[in-house]
């Protein structure tokens, strides 16, 4: 019985180690492979505060998905900064907009418009849609598709890209799941690799949301592209993509 009693202690000590240093984002369940995915970066917002664009140049990324916007009416206040500092040091930019519920599409596009400059060389536009920090309205998953289709009909029509929409588990199933084919998709997934309940193919993965690196005060999201550098290089280019 001591025996049984010491094994299982040591079993929870184990388990309490794993969700401290999981907690603390030292260790992580996704370690993406880097000859299947070799394009990584990062997403960054004012959370982040202030950081160190020129320490990142260590952590040998591709891109940066930098917040501009939220709602009808905010803009990030890091996002300028954050801007010209990730284009200073080579990394491919994009800029996202978190999508609401409480606003209409196209109050959300001219905010986004209003904050983000057209520029070659970029990623397309990003429509950030989750529940997390999100207003008390829950609109159908026809209203939330219709109001998709105006933001991106007018942002598209700015920057030339059809938005990619970023989708937790829950969001990508209570509202995208067999909509808005022609989107790309930015899907969040930190326990496992992500497959998507419709079949549907993913561009880009968020694995995890606790990640450490120089340059940065606290955490960062940590991402990759499903496919190559060739493909990466065309969807920046505006001839393709993946």
């Amino acid at each position: 019985m001591n025996r049984v009693i010491a094994i299982a202690g040591v079993f929870v000590f184990l388990a309490a180690f794993v969700a401290l240093y999981f907690e603390k984002g030292y260790i992580r369940l996704n370690y993406p492979d880097g000859d299947e995915y070799p394009v990584r970066g990062i997403d960054v917002s004012h959370h982040q505060a202030v950081i160190d664009w020129d320490l990142l140049t260590r952590a040998n990324l591709d891109f940066a998905f930098i917040k501009a916007t939220e709602g009808g009416d905010h803009k990030d206040t890091k996002f300028d900064e954050n801007w010209k500092r990730a284009g200073e040091i080579g990394l491919v930019r994009g800029a996202y907009h978190f999508f609401t519920f409480c606003k209409s599409g196209r109050e959300q596009a001219l905010n986004f418009m209003e904050t983000v400059p057209v520029e070659e060389q970029s990623l397309p536009p990003v429509i950030d849609l989750e529940y997390s920090g999100n207003c008390s309205a829950r609109p159908s998953k026809e209203e939330v598709v219709r109001e998709i289709e105006e933001f991106t009909k007018l942002v598209e029509a700015r920057y030339g890209k059809k938005p990619v929409i970023y989708a937790t588990n829950q969001s990508y199933r209570d509202f995208l799941a067999g909509e808005l084919p022609g989107h790309m998709i930015w899907i969040r997934g930190i326990y496992s690799k992500p497959n998507l309940n419709d079949g549907r193919d993913w561009s880009f993965w968020q694995y995890t949301h606790k990640g450490r690196l120089m340059g940065v005060n606290g955490f960062v999201d940590l991402n990759v592209y499903n496919g190559s550098r060739q493909e990466f290089t065309a969807l920046v280019d505006g001839t393709g993509g993946r």
